[in-house]
């Protein structure tokens, strides 16, 4: 079992910058696929941003690549999104998710990119950015 809680979430103005924070809980967690989505109000959840469980596989977006970074701190049990450039658009509820460990292969973009391939979540964190 791995449990998730986001935080860092907030009011920024456009051009500006945030981090999200995912604390996990759980012994495998070193072993967890982990990602980030986000969902608007009306649409539907859209993947962000991967990381493997060693952190050195990381995958984003075609919308956020070279605005965020996702790492990890297995040492500290948390997972970051350092979030820079943002925009209007990316304003939305910030989800973190884990994968049951060593369960999916992250560099097939179909084991990593769709919300039904993780099997933990968090309850989110609101991000809203204004013009």
């Amino acid at each position: 079992q791995v449990q998730l809680v986001e935080s860092g979430g907030g009011l920024v103005q456009a051009g500006g910058s945030l981090r999200l924070s995912c604390a996990a809980s759980g012994r495998s967690f070193s072993y967890s696929n982990m990602g980030w989505f986000r969902q608007a109000p009306g649409k539907e959840r859209e993947f962000v941003a991967a990381i493997g469980w060693s952190g050195g596989s990381t995958y984003y977006a075609d919308s956020v690549k070279g605005r965020f970074t996702i790492s990890r701190e297995n040492a500290k049990f948390t997972v970051y999104l350092q979030m820079s450039s943002l925009k209007p658009e990316d304003t939305a509820v910030y989800y973190c998710a884990a994968q049951a460990p060593l369960s999916r292969r992250i560099k097939d973009n179909s084991s990593r990119s769709a919300p039904s391939e993780y099997d933990y979540w968090g309850q989110g964190t609101q991000v809203t950015v204004s013009s």
